[in-house]
């Protein structure tokens, strides 16, 4: 576990409401300077001995109360953490989601898993969504917390939704580009489309842009290393898998939009999901939107459901 954090911070009230607390974690400083992370908790949970700590994807931050909620009321701790230069954590002048290694990450999960430990939180389920959730696989294929029984995946991002040529070809040179110029910008053609599929959902646009922002090299070389490492390795740990049951193409209709996953291939991410370990269950969850606790109602009860259960059939 880290040990050169900082969780001197005091907590204060934040931005989902009363029910919500903050603080900040002191990071050292890297080549963006000042670093630090946001550990966001529900209050009234804490101390309770299995809880929750969720963690987001790209161009993105917690914002998902109902979860939250959800799992308060079947008796865990729930935490969050915003990583460094996302949501909350992100300082004045720095750009958003620069990142250059995903290990940066581990000492802002690492930070969060302290505190929960400090609260008297015994027993951990990571929760990591989309990017989030390659880096709580890698993490738990790597350095894991022996406090963290179980893993659930939302959506995780595990393979490129690309053509295989460029997965092949143009990832791989974009890559050992980011090696020696990790700051050129790596241009994508923006697709609105998922944007208007949380048209009902409420966050902040200028932390969690509508339209996905241009990554750079360092980016993308830190999320192809992840993926390449995380397919030599094993997790110990019970693993559940879950996406939507399609993924939403372009010039596909609203209605398909507001049901599927745009984002990422369903099809990559069960076939390298179920290869994470020993102990994986896969679960396809139709209607999901690519984040599945943002999905419609209906669909997202069901995501509810699927993993109160399985919590409790894995003993946490």
């Amino acid at each position: 576990m880290n040990t050169t954090n900082t969780l001197t911070h005091h907590w204060r009230h934040d931005i989902l409401g009363e029910s919500f607390e903050m603080k900040y974690v002191r990071h050292p400083d890297d080549y963006c300077g000042e670093v630090r992370s946001s550990i966001i908790r529900y209050k009234g949970t804490t101390g309770a001995a299995k809880g929750i700590l969720y963690v987001h994807g790209f161009s993105d931050y917690f914002f998902q109360k109902e979860l939250a909620e959800m799992f308060a009321a079947h008796g865990y701790a729930f935490y969050a953490v915003d990583l460094r230069r996302y949501g909350r954590s992100l300082s004045a002048g720095q750009k958003m989601f620069r990142v250059r290694d995903l290990h940066e990450y581990f000492a802002d999960i690492d930070a969060a898993v302290a505190q929960m430990h400090a609260d008297g939180t015994e027993h951990i389920a990571l929760l990591g969504h989309s990017t989030g959730g390659l880096t709580a696989s890698l993490y738990m294929s790597e350095a894991p917390s022996p406090s963290i029984r179980v893993l659930m995946l939302n959506s995780p991002f595990l393979d490129w939704n690309l053509p295989k040529a460029v997965k092949r070809f143009a990832i791989p040179l974009v890559s050992l580009l980011g090696a020696v110029l990790p700051d050129i910008p790596v241009h994508q053609s923006p697709d609105p489309a998922y944007g208007r599929s949380l048209k009902d959902c409420e966050y902040r646009r200028e932390w969690k842009p509508d339209i996905l922002p241009d990554p750079d090299a360092g980016w993308v070389r830190a999320i192809h290393t992840a993926q390449r490492e995380l397919r030599r390795r094993s997790i110990k740990v019970p693993v559940l898998l879950m996406h939507s049951a399609r993924s939403a193409r372009r010039g596909d209709s609203t209605e398909c939009y507001a049901s599927a996953d745009s984002i990422l291939d369903v099809a990559d991410i069960s076939y390298y999901g179920r290869r994470l370990g020993d102990d994986v269950t896969d679960v396809s969850i139709d209607g999901g939107l690519h984040d599945l606790a943002l999905s419609p109602t209906p669909v997202r009860r069901k995501v509810f459901a699927v993993m109160t259960e399985w919590l409790a059939k894995k003993g946490m």
